[in-house]
């Protein structure tokens, strides 16, 4: 079967970024199937090119890498120009590459034009892959105000969701959330999985300050949106608490970096918070490893309680304890498998009792530890999850 997916945001374990496409693409190249991603150039990807259009293969995948600049810090309008400047090139290729199957992964929501195109012209099978409810985290964090904008989002969305004959969701919560809102179409939750083979190398953290203390640490976007500011006043309460080998590490970029950068040095944090750079999966792996426990708070919205990041899945395969914020599918896949905590994405004081905890009782930890990468290697290992969503690719 020839697939063709479009993606904006591929990356390699050599990129900071997500590697789901990659590492589903190259599940099913090795069973026979062929995979053609068209893609852009994202800041945390590690992907290059040169010409406005550039062909390239990675591990038996074959990329069009259309040379379009995408950073979350960019202007909201800039980024919109972006998404246009793909679909309208992207549509392009679903026109003229052979394909027996297509897949859009949205957001941004205008990812899902290329698809349709395959669709409705070719006649093709139209796979629409959630990765985020767009517009819904859009308009709820503000991005999107004008209301006649909002409605021709979500009647386009709707669109995606009646032309698709398969939808995949990356969360059991954004299943629940389209089902509510629409009817059951043929659609099935896929999250995103762990590279366990990655995550569990035996790599050394060459940080040598981190390697003094005891960390919990933060990997992604840093902003409202990831609610930055409680692991800044996490740190805070650390600092009066006067736990000196205690500390909190952000590894990212994103549009409160600096502030926080700032912030942290004026109030004197360096000892219990820091911020690092944008790093390679590859070297990211021994950080996360060797950390407390992996921090996931998120803004306190009731859509972001259907998220899937990355950082979750990554913390499972390393075998770390997590603590997090939302309310929904995470909270109680926690409390099932006893693998973290929920605490307010509004009080620090709880993240930091929490983090205590696991600092002082050992035994706890280590049970914790253990029950996180039992849940990777049972649910949501790379080979499991992309052989889910192919055999209900090839069922169409």
């Amino acid at each position: 079967m020839k697939i063709l997916y479009f993606y904006q945001y591929f990356s390699t374990p050599k990129g900071s970024w997500g590697t789901r496409v990659y590492e589903y693409s190259k599940e099913w190249i090795k069973k026979g199937h062929q995979v053609t991603v068209v893609t852009s150039i994202y800041s945390k990807s590690d992907l290059k090119a040169e010409k406005l259009i550039e062909y390239q293969e990675i591990d038996g995948i074959r990329l069009i890498i259309l040379n379009i600049n995408i950073d979350n810090k960019q202007h909201p309008l800039k980024r919109i120009w972006t998404f246009l400047q793909y679909s309208i090139l992207a549509s392009w290729f679903a026109l003229k590459v052979p394909h027996d199957v297509v897949i859009s992964s949205s957001g941004p929501i205008t990812v899902g034009v290329p698809g349709l195109v395959s669709k409705l012209l070719r006649r093709k099978k139209f796979v629409f892959e959630v990765r985020d409810l767009w517009p819904d985290t859009a308009i709820s964090m503000g991005f999107i105000k004008k209301r006649s904008v909002q409605k021709a989002m979500y009647a386009f969305e709707k669109f995606c969701y009646e032309k698709s004959d398969l939808i995949v969701t990356l969360s059991p919560g954004s299943r629940e959330n389209i089902i509510n809102r629409y009817r059951n179409y043929n659609i099935i939750s896929v999250p995103n999985s762990a590279n366990i083979d990655l995550f569990q190398s035996s790599a050394e953290t060459s940080f040598r300050d981190l390697k003094k203390s005891t960390y919990a640490i933060y990997t992604g976007n840093i902003g409202r949106v990831n609610n930055s500011s409680l692991l800044f006043e996490a740190a805070k309460i650390i600092k009066l608490k006067k736990i000196d080998d205690l500390k909190i590490v952000l590894i990212g970029d994103g549009q409160q970096k600096n502030e926080l950068i700032v912030a942290a040095e004026k109030q004197n944090l360096n000892g219990q918070f820091q911020i690092l750079d944008l790093m390679p999966k590859e070297d990211l792996v021994p950080l996360v490893k060797n950390s407390l426990a992996s921090l996931i708070p998120l803004a306190n919205k009731p859509l972001l309680d259907t998220s899937s990041p990355n950082k979750l899945f990554e913390s499972l395969a390393a075998g770390v304890p997590i603590v997090q914020t939302t309310n929904g599918w995470i909270k109680d896949l926690l409390n099932k498998e006893n693998c973290g905590f929920t605490v307010s994405s509004e009080k620090s004081i709880e993240l930091v009792n929490k983090l205590i905890e696991l600092k002082n009782n050992q035994e706890l930890w280590t049970e914790m530890s253990k029950n996180s990468l039992r849940v990777a290697k049972t649910q949501f290992d790379k080979k499991i999850l992309a052989e889910k969503m192919i055999t209900n690719i090839e069922a169409l």
